[in-house]
């Protein structure tokens, strides 16, 4: 059975500094995530085990812990590919992400619409959670979404492909309860590039879902 990894982290602890502390970015992937990687991958055990056993009582409990632990690997397995120590300003088309500018502006009215929505959503989010830019399928538009915890309150079939992670442990040791601040920071650390790559993937896949005729 495939198991899930750990992934190195593309930049050493220091690339984002000062946005992200080294301690932050070395706490948060090699204690945080892969606690997430081990959960999931402890989870699909349990219920290979359960599947043995013909034991369901703990069926709920097992599925509501892969849900969470295998988001919270895949959103921060995202997270770190969507920062650069060279990123940051606006997706332009002089810097070759055009397309990426364009969909922004068609779905949001204005790059800054869009900054100001993410912004609040990830700033807002009550206790652990994440603001996401995601692609929606149905609409072909972009799409922010507030995410709780790592997997609840999001639509269906939408491809994350910008992250801003607004649990504690990603800022709390450097902002404090500071999290506004550490949200705004975070735009000078985007990498548009990445995120560009992911919107065109995502938009390559035009059949993901199943739709009704």
């Amino acid at each position: 059975m495939p198991v899930y990894t750990l992934p190195e982290l593309p930049y050493d602890y220091a690339a984002l500094a000062p946005v992200i502390s080294p301690e932050i970015i070395e706490l948060h992937h090699d204690k945080h995530h892969a606690a997430y990687v081990k959960g999931a991958n402890d989870a699909l055990e349990q219920l290979a085990e359960a599947r043995d056993k013909e034991s369901w009582g703990s069926i709920n409990g097992l599925e509501k812990n892969l849900a969470f632990h295998l988001s919270g690997h895949i959103l921060h397995s995202i997270y770190w590919r969507n920062m650069s120590g060279e990123g940051g300003g606006e997706p332009l088309e002089t810097d070759g992400v055009g397309e990426l500018a364009s969909a922004l502006a068609e779905s949001f009215g204005s790059f800054a619409n869009f900054r100001a929505q993410l912004t609040k959503a990830a700033a807002t989010t009550q206790g652990s959670g994440w603001g996401v830019l995601a692609y929606e399928p149905l609409s072909g538009r972009l799409i922010v979404e507030q995410v709780y915890d790592h997997q609840g309150n999001v639509g269906q079939g939408a491809t994350p492909i910008l992250v801003f992670d607004a649990w504690e442990h990603a800022f709390y040791l450097q902002y404090r309860n500071q999290k506004v601040d550490f949200i705004d920071a975070m735009w000078a650390v985007v990498d548009w590039h990445d995120v560009a790559r992911r919107y065109e993937a995502a938009k390559s896949r035009p059949d993901v879902l199943l739709l009704a005729p």
